[in-house]
């Protein structure tokens, strides 16, 4: 947790919070807000609004990448990150796109059209530019219209606009063009050393600020291959000596950062536990891992039934229960269901958390 900052020392920006996890997923877009905002220092004050505006003038971007899924990357990382697992992306896609049409002709007619759409700042919604595509003959609807839009991001043609208000209110994601959002864009996939090094910036990241973590852990969050996370590794250790190191324990080896491997003994606990945690069921600390995640304590993320609620509520870091939140009258209402019932000081550390999530919200916050 204090690796992924959600314990002190915090990030002391949202870019700084996102540049340290290098990608976060966020298809639950009003919660993965908070994923950034709540790694941030108190002091610094970070709520939806600034992360609705980073997301507004690129400083963080919104697309398909690594698994894919939607994810948060900083803008400077996407070019690169992208010319990593392109190939990949459209690899794993191979099959939806004989199911929806798109062959290479066909992707490069549309490709053609959502670029022409959205040049020059014109950012679109996903509806205007179905328009636009049923305008030109092309899929303006259903599976077919949905992996053009993904095959575009991936291309690097598309990438997240200034997002919109609906008439109801909601906030709308916009596509712009790639080229004009994004610093450091390469060409095409990356080959030969340029690869490697890139393969040894993204495992310096991951286990930096999520270790100890397994080999097949960060192969499961990339998308890449064991044998790229293993390479990944070695090239980390060539770009900064020391910085990673390992450790044995439940019969797997763990990456971590090198200054933590005999054992944190780092500044005390901001807090006197327990300490509660409302988090996103794709929250980092979740979905950073696969084979490790098991030290969560429970299952998540997981399918919820009976109109249960779906995010993760930690207690003192271990996955204690479910909440989801929903707006009425200006007032949010948090619907928390705790595995079994709270102590008294578990009780009020979750009133402190929900008054947390309402101070980034900037509206009145209660238990529903």
């Amino acid at each position: 947790m204090r690796r992924q900052q959600l314990r002190a020392p915090h990030a002391g920006s949202l870019a700084e919070a996102l540049r340290n996890l290098l990608a976060v997923q966020s298809q639950e877009f009003a919660y993965a807000r908070w994923t950034l905002a709540q790694r941030c220092q108190p002091h610094a004050g970070v709520n939806a609004a600034d992360v609705e505006q980073a997301v507004a003038d690129g400083t963080v971007l919104r697309t398909h990448i690594l698994r894919p899924t939607w994810h948060f990357v900083h803008r400077d990382d996407l070019g690169w990150l992208m010319g990593l697992s392109a190939d990949r992306l459209h690899q794993g896609n191979k099959g939806m796109y004989r199911q929806t049409g798109l062959d290479q002709e066909a992707a490069a007619r549309s490709g053609h059209v959502l670029a022409r759409a959205v040049e020059g700042g014109a950012h679109k919604t996903r509806e205007e530019l179905a328009a636009i595509l049923g305008a030109a003959g092309l899929p303006s609807k259903g599976l077919a219209f949905i992996y053009q839009l993904m095959h575009a991001e991936i291309s690097r043609i598309l990438v997240s606009g200034t997002p919109v208000r609906s008439a109801g209110g909601a906030l709308k994601q916009t596509y712009a063009l790639f080229d004009e959002r994004v610093t450091g864009t390469a060409d095409g996939p990356l080959t030969g050393t340029d690869r490697e090094q890139a393969l040894g910036r993204l495992a310096l990241r991951y286990f930096a600020s999520r270790g100890p973590a397994t080999v097949k852990d960060c192969a499961a969050w990339s998308g890449l291959t064991m044998k790229d996370v293993n390479l990944g590794l070695t090239v980390a250790r060539e770009l900064s000596p020391g910085t990673l190191g390992a450790a044995s324990f439940d019969g797997l080896e763990f990456h971590l950062a090198s200054e933590d491997v005999g054992g944190f003994s780092g500044p005390p606990q901001e807090t006197a536990l327990p300490r509660v945690d409302l988090i996103q069921c794709y929250d980092e600390y979740v979905m950073g891992y696969s084979q490790s995640r098991h030290f969560l304590g429970g299952k998540a993320p997981y399918f919820p039934e009976d109109n249960s609620p779906l995010h993760v509520v930690l207690v003192d870091g271990r996955l204690a229960g479910w909440w989801r939140h929903a707006f009425t009258n200006g007032v949010c209402e948090l619907d928390i269901r705790m595995d079994r019932p709270t102590t008294p000081d578990e009780d009020i550390a979750l009133d402190a958390e929900v008054e947390r999530y309402g101070r980034f919200l900037g509206l009145p916050t209660k238990r529903a």
